[in-house]
């Protein structure tokens, strides 16, 4: 019986070949982490070390809160600029860089058949490239700088195939809502989960990425595509190290296989205030519904394809007077492409509010907290109660181009009723 993806990519890393089920202790080949890395260091230093095990294994960013909104957060990004210059680390990227997973990706941290891990659900984005990307917890950071170890469990593989082609205004988004809604928001439980077939080959990266970081919305400890010649050329002169690309064997053992079919997708909605079979539906039983405020960014959708969509919508209108669109790009790269090409300046005209690279009132922190009893419409991928900063909102999810069209109405659209 051959091999799926995380067993091959697990067993080449414990130098023997591992067992769905087996608990073994394995050795990053990354470990990134953000804000938190504050808290991560208290706790690393109880261990009882004074130095990281591998300083250059490590990579930090800011993003959580940027600019800090407070003292408080002002005082945890000095105490990790602190932390990284006694340690080392070279690879710190301050405020001005952008999300994490996004740097990641962009700075090429994240490569095929690596094995990453990082402080932060969304660490499953990493798979967009083919990389074996999981979440863990902050103890379990704190354990890495001190001994360059975890321990890691080998997950069941469920592989998703996708084939047919978008309908105009359908994309990645609406995909992975509408997998979520299907299988349930446990349907991949600590599992690893292979998204495959030809619509898969034919995604740019940015519309693949979507996909992995979502996964943690579905459950899942690592979730993969596997890697092409477009990953391998966005990757030219990005790549931190050499890489070996790791593929399922044919005849590998999934646990299940499910079947999607891209060209007869309706565009998706997440009402509030979760992602699950009740709650993601087409866009025409929520279609009409009023709004407040527009979030464009996130480490889900704030890609230049994204600013590219959102200011094909928007150019030469404005945004409906009872909106605030607020927009977040993914990182600096993006921001300054999306300069270069027209899209900031369109949005700008449009009426929308620009801010930082980072994730902004997705977190709740700040930039952007929604007042008692208004609706956002997000192109984020969390909308459960208070996630953005208040238990009294709702949040609904949607794609850069729903977001779009609903924000020169004030109210939900249907990409279709806009676009043949």
């Amino acid at each position: 019986m051959g091999q799926t993806f995380v067993q091959k990519i697990m067993s080449r890393k414990a130098g023997r070949d591992l067992q769905v089920g087996e608990i073994v202790e394995l050795e990053p080949d990354v470990a990134m982490s953000h804000d938190n890395t504050a808290a991560i260091s208290k706790t690393f230093y109880k261990i009882g070390v004074d130095r990281v095990y591998d300083p250059k294994k490590h990579v930090i960013v800011l993003d959580h809160c940027v600019p800090a909104a407070n003292a408080t957060f002002a005082l945890n990004h000095k105490e990790i600029r602190e932390f990284v210059r006694k340690q080392g680390i070279e690879n710190f990227f301050d405020i001005e860089t952008g999300i994490c997973h996004q740097v990641m990706i962009e700075k090429g941290f994240a490569l095929p058949g690596r094995l990453v891990v990082g402080a932060d659900s969304h660490s499953t984005t990493y798979g967009a490239v083919g990389a074996f990307g999981a979440g863990i917890g902050r103890s379990e950071m704190a354990v890495i700088m001190a001994t360059g170890r975890i321990w890691l469990r080998v997950p069941d593989t469920l592989k998703i195939v996708v084939d047919g082609e978008f309908a105009p205004g359908v994309g990645s988004k609406d995909l992975m809502l509408k997998v979520i809604g299907t299988l349930g928001a446990d349907g991949g439980l600590y599992k690893a989960v292979e998204f495959t077939g030809p619509t898969m080959h034919a995604m740019s990266i940015a519309s693949r990425t979507v996909l992995p970081n979502m996964g943690a919305e579905f459950g899942v400890k690592i979730a993969y595509i596997p890697p092409d010649d477009i990953v391998f050329d966005y990757l030219e002169g990005r790549a931190q190290a050499p890489y070996d690309p790791v593929y399922s064997d044919d005849d590998a053992d999934f646990e299940a296989v499910h079947q999607f079919d891209a060209g007869s997708l309706a565009p998706q909605i997440a009402k509030p205030h979760t992602i699950d079979r009740d709650t993601v539906v087409d866009v025409t039983e929520v279609k009409g519904t009023r709004l407040d405020q527009i979030m464009f960014g996130s480490c889900t959708n704030a890609r230049l394809e994204d600013f590219e969509a959102v200011a094909e919508v928007l150019k030469g209108k404005r945004v409906h007077p009872d909106i605030r669109m607020l927009v977040f790009p993914a990182s600096r790269e993006v921001f300054l492409e999306a300069m270069r090409l027209g899209y900031i300046q369109t949005l700008a005209e449009a009426g929308a509010v620009l801010n930082a690279t980072g994730c902004g009132p997705c977190m709740g922190n700040h930039l952007g907290v929604p007042a008692d009893g208004e609706v956002v419409l997000s192109t984020s991928n969390r909308n459960f109660r208070g996630r953005m900063g208040n238990r009294e909102s709702e949040v609904y999810l949607a794609s850069p181009r729903t977001v779009a069209w609903s924000a020169l109405t004030g109210r939900i659209e249907d990409v279709r009723d806009h676009e043949a």
